[in-house]
C-alpha cells in the first residue's frame, strides 16, 4: 500500500505519502490565496523525499471539506485528476475527521474550521476516531457545551468560545488523513475498493446528508450549504 493524501479545504496546503504502516512524507504549508500554485509541488516534493513516482502509488486520498469552494475543489479535482492517470481509486474523507484523528484525544471535544461568513464547519467526537455529530455550519456562539474546540475556528473565534476551550491542532495534516484512510482501506477486497471509491449524483449541500458520511468514501466535496447561484425559472407569460 502506498497511500497519496492531500488537503486543501483550509488555508493549509498539505501533502503525505503513507505505506500502510506510517508516514514516509509530508510537506505542508499555510497559505489562502495559492492552493492551486502549491499543491503540486508539493505533491512532488513528497515523491521526490521516498524516491517514489506517482506509478508507484495505490490509492488517492483528498480531504473532502467542508471547506470554502475554491480551495476544496483544488484538491478533490487533483486528487481525482491524479487517480486516473495511474488507473487507481480516488476517496474522500471529512477534513474534520482528519483533525479529530490528528489531535489523538481520548475523551470527548469539538473540532471547528473557519466556515466564512461569520460561521464555523464543525462537528463533535467522542474520540479521535468516533464522530458523533456532524458535520454542520453553525455560528461560534450556537457551538455546544463546556467541550475543547480543537481546529483554526476555535482560534479564530477564541473570545466567543472561550479561551481556555481552544487547543491543537490548528489545520489538518495530510499525514493523519493518510494514516486515518489506510486504516479504512487496510483489509478491503477489491469490489470493496471499487464500491467505496464509487462517486453517486448529486452534491453534499445539506447537514443532513453530510451526517450520513462514513469516515471513509468517494471523493466528492461537502459543502454544507447550497449554491447561491440559482438556474433561473421559466419567464412568466405576458397575457394582453
Amino acid at each position: 500500500m502506498l497511500v497519496l493524501a492531500l488537503d486543501t479545504a483550509t488555508p493549509a496546503v498539505t501533502a503525505a505519502l503513507h505505506d500502510g504502516a506510517r508516514v514516509l512524507a509530508e510537506s505542508t504549508k499555510v497559505d489562502a490565496r495559492r492552493h492551486g500554485e502549491l499543491l503540486a509541488p508539493a505533491v512532488e516534493r513528497v515523491l521526490r523525499e521516498c524516491d517514489a513516482s506517482l506509478r508507484d502509488v495505490t490509492a488517492v486520498v483528498a480531504g473532502a471539506g467542508p471547506g470554502p469552494y475554491t480551495g476544496l475543489r483544488v484538491g478533490l479535482m487533483t486528487a481525482s485528476a491524479l487517480a486516473a492517470t495511474v488507473g487507481v481509486y480516488a476517496y474522500g474523507v471529512c477534513t474534520l475527521d482528519a483533525i479529530a484523528f490528528a489531535s489523538g484525544r481520548t475523551e470527548p471535544f469539538l473540532v471547528a474550521t473557519d466556515a466564512r461568513r461569520k460561521e464555523v464547519f464543525w462537528a463533535r467526537y467522542g474520540d479521535a476516531r468516533t464522530r458523533l455529530d456532524g458535520p454542520r455550519v453553525d455560528r461560534p456562539h450556537d457551538l455546544p457545551g463546556e467541550l475543547p474546540v480543537i481546529g483554526a475556528g476555535a482560534r479564530m473565534y477564541a473570545e466567543t468560545i472561550g479561551p481556555d476551550r481552544v487547543a491543537d491542532p490548528e489545520y489538518p495534516s495530510a499525514g493523519a488523513l493518510a494514516a486515518l484512510a489506510a486504516e479504512h482501506l487496510a483489509g478491503l477486497t477489491p469490489e470493496q475498493a471499487a464500491e467505496l471509491a464509487r462517486v453517486p449524483d448529486g452534491r453534499i449541500d445539506s447537514v443532513e446528508l453530510a451526517s450520513e458520511l462514513a469516515v471513509l468514501g468517494p471523493a466528492r466535496p461537502i459543502y454544507l450549504r447550497r449554491p447561491d447561484a440559482q438556474i433561473p425559472s421559466a419567464p412568466k407569460k405576458v397575457t394582453a
